[in-house]
């Protein structure tokens, strides 16, 4: 292997990568992912420990890139919405749905400019009644910019099952802002709780043990 080059492996949000850099004479620091493999040209004079981090923001930009592709390759969120939208008195304009893994203090977005709801990635894995309560939320600020009684009554009429919602989402936040500070048992614990939407898993709030 050249002098210049490196090859090792980096962990970027859970993504093992093998990293493959070669130093040149270049100005800026480039990178390219190829499945698993991120290739990073650097200039020879730029200090490893100023790199690291360079790389590190990189490798994450395209991992989460390439994940945002994938979220969108079904494309069944824009009729999701359609639905969500026809239960309005007069259905809010839809022109796109994207999933979207640059947006981490919201939830879900509505631009009245291009139409655009931007979704939180995380939302594609949940429960279904969760992307409709989160679709009705934002369609109805397009009626009621903030969060006025008439915004709530709006909402929790298009979509009954806002508070719930709401709730589980409460409860998302709260858990992941946490996880890692849980002690290893109790992470265990709570990835067996039982949360059965057909009500045959049992009582996970009962007095069970």
């Amino acid at each position: 292997m050249p002098q210049n080059s490196l090859t090792r492996t980096i962990s970027v949000d859970g993504v093992t990568l093998t990293l493959f850099l070669v130093r040149k004479r270049v100005k800026n620091v480039n990178a390219r992912l190829t499945n698993t493999t991120l290739s990073v040209s650097a200039p020879f004079n730029m200090a490893q420990g100023e790199l690291d981090p360079i790389i590190a923001n990189l490798a994450r930009t395209l991992v989460r890139r390439e994940r945002q592709g994938c979220l969108n390759a079904q494309g069944d969120a824009l009729a999701l919405a359609g639905q969500v939208a026809t239960r309005f008195r007069t259905p809010p304009p839809i022109a796109s749905v994207l999933f979207v893994t640059t947006q981490q203090k919201r939830w879900a977005s509505y631009s009245t400019r291009t139409r655009t709801i931007r979704l939180h990635a995380a939302l594609r894995e949940m429960p279904r009644w969760v992307l409709q309560a989160v679709i009705a939320h934002e369609l109805a600020h397009v009626v009621h910019p903030d969060h006025s009684p008439a915004f709530w009554s709006l909402a929790r009429e298009v979509c009954p099952e806002l508070d719930r919602a709401e709730a589980f989402l409460a409860g998302v936040s709260w858990l992941g802002g946490r996880w890692e500070q849980l002690p290893p048992v109790e992470r265990a614990l709570l990835t067996g709780v039982s949360n059965d939407e057909s009500g045959n898993g049992g009582d996970p709030l009962g007095k069970d043990g």
